[in-house]
């Protein structure tokens, strides 16, 4: 399957394919070897890299064991042997087994990472939405919505060495742009402010950004390259390059004509 040249943002490919299919081996060689250590391992994780692809594998058992896991495996598969995604989920696990030391290595930041899982998911749905098959693309979607605790819409575009530590409670909207190198805690939203309804109305995130835990960033604003958002903060102005923002902003102000005011009320039927 043919990669959408917007996932690489502002970082070229860097591996050739012979490259790549030698660290996909190594990869698996090394997830073989961990998992003929502790014999357990393919019964408490549902996956066996001897017997699969390696990321593929791992991604699938993060669903329940069933049809579904059955066909993310299969789609997870075909996507990840595209030479151009391979090198970029293969980067996805270096980047996080480099800034997150918690999990031990290549083979157990594929297995245990959270986060990671996470990633890949948008990676797999991302890719089934850029070839047009968009329904499936977001029933992958709700799949892992329901497994992971996470809500990353398909559209969203998400650069290289992304890092998404522990992952659970992310919110990324449809129109949101995460660059290379940027690093997400948990439960970071990435949001619209409801009264812009338009094609451009989630946050872009510029490299090497670094948003804490539990932010909120709404509507169509920018985090410049480098900045830092720390956790809690709620966010609903650009912040500039190189910058750090912290806090919330829950004040009194009057609502402006076209502000977001609630829903409508729906008619008394009794």
């Amino acid at each position: 399957m043919q990669v959408d040249e917007r996932q690489l943002i502002c970082k070229p490919v860097e591996k050739g394919e012979a490259m790549t299919v030698l660290a996909m081996t190594d990869l698996r060689d090394a997830s073989v070897e961990m998992f003929e250590g502790e014999p357990e391992l393919a019964a408490l994780l549902g996956c066996d890299p001897r017997t699969d692809h390696p990321v593929a594998s791992a991604l699938a058992a993060c669903l329940p064991e069933g049809p579904a896991r059955a066909s993310v495996l299969r789609l997870a598969t075909e996507v990840f042997s595209d030479p151009r995604l391979a090198e970029l989920v293969l980067s996805d696990i270096t980047t996080c087994a480099t800034r997150d030391v918690d999990p031990g290595g290549l083979a157990g930041t594929l297995h245990f990472a959270h986060g990671l899982h996470a990633l890949l998911s948008h990676r797999l749905t991302h890719a089934l939405f850029g070839a047009n098959r968009r329904s499936l693309a977001m029933a992958v979607k709700a799949q892992f919505t329901r497994a992971l605790g996470v809500d990353l819409l398909p559209q969203a575009r998400i650069g290289r060495e992304v890092w998404f530590d522990h992952g659970l409670g992310l919110v990324i909207g449809q129109t949101a742009v995460i660059e290379a190198g940027v690093s997400l805690w948990h439960g970071v939203t990435l949001g619209s402010n409801l009264s812009d309804r338009g094609a451009d109305r989630h946050p872009k995130v510029r490299e090497g950004a670094v948003i804490g835990a539990g932010a909120l960033l709404i509507g169509n604003i920018e985090v410049g390259a480098g900045a830092v958002v720390a956790a809690g903060a709620i966010v609903t102005r650009s912040v500039p390059a190189h910058t750090t923002v912290a806090g919330p902003r829950a004040e009194d102000r009057p609502r402006r004509p076209g502000a977001f005011a609630g829903f409508p009320t729906p008619p008394d039927r009794s």
